[in-house]
């Protein structure tokens, strides 16, 4: 059984290291890269507006390292934003939350619906949300909570890619996934992984069709259906361990 770890580099180590141990060879192949974009006029102007929204809601570690930067660049202060609320997408943004002395709230599926789900924006009386986020990201949680009449502050922080590095390891890896009779597992947590997957694939069809998918969410996870993929399996959690025992009980009744 070969595991494609798609996780951007610096969240992949804790998913290829849990399966040390077993007899499941993980090859890491980051499907996006994260890349801060410059502090700006627009940004500066979207800080100012902070202290007067009820909720944070932040979508990765790197949108916590680079939305605190900018906002320290912006010379706000933290204890203008006690009054703030924070929503995390997963753990591992909590945990960046926390290193900054800020407690976050957590949805059970790491997913845009989990989130919406929170108690939190199920506020009647919410005006503002931000959003610390990626260049395309989370279009689909802001418009729903537009459409519920709330203002949305859009911070743009950083923007996604296909590392060069992926395009390269893929023609390299392209003719053993081909050939090999082993069953291939690839991650796929967001739909801009995934377009970047399929750019890959374009000209080796056999390559998307025969591989076993892993998405994260229920949208996710209809998005792959509704393009007539097969071998779909629902994550509901990134969670290494819960990856490991997914793939370790597949391997059990292959």
């Amino acid at each position: 059984m070969i595991l494609l770890n798609t996780r951007p580099v610096e969240r992949a180590h804790s998913l290829t290291q849990i399966f040390i141990h077993d007899d499941i060879e993980v090859i890491e192949l980051p499907l996006l890269e994260l890349t801060a974009l410059p502090y700006s006029a627009d940004l500066a102007q979207l800080y100012r507006q902070l202290s007067d929204t009820q909720v944070i809601v932040v979508v990765s570690p790197t949108a916590v390292d680079v939305g605190m930067q900018y906002l320290q660049a912006s010379q706000i202060e933290m204890s203008s934003l006690a009054n703030v609320q924070w929503i995390a997408v997963g753990q591992a943004t909590a945990q960046r939350l926390k290193d900054y002395g800020i407690s976050a709230s957590i949805p059970e599926v790491e997913t845009s619906e989990g989130m919406l789900q929170l108690p939190i924006l199920q506020n009647l009386a919410l005006r503002q949300v931000a959003f610390w986020r990626g260049l395309g990201g989370r279009q689909f949680m802001m418009e729903s909570l537009q459409q519920q009449g709330i203002h949305i502050l859009n911070f743009v922080l950083y923007q996604r890619r296909c590392p060069q590095t992926a395009i390269e390891q893929f023609q390299q890896l392209s003719s053993r996934l081909q050939t090999t009779i082993e069953p291939v597992y690839v991650c796929i947590s967001s739909e801009a992984s995934w377009l970047n997957w399929m750019k890959l694939c374009e000209n080796n069809p056999e390559i998307l069709s025969k591989c076993q998918y892993l998405t994260l969410g229920e949208r996710l996870t209809q998005l792959l259906q509704h393009q007539q993929i097969t071998g779909v399996q629902q994550l509901e959690s990134l969670n290494p361990q819960s990856i490991r025992n997914f793939l370790l009980k597949q391997k059990g009744t292959a």
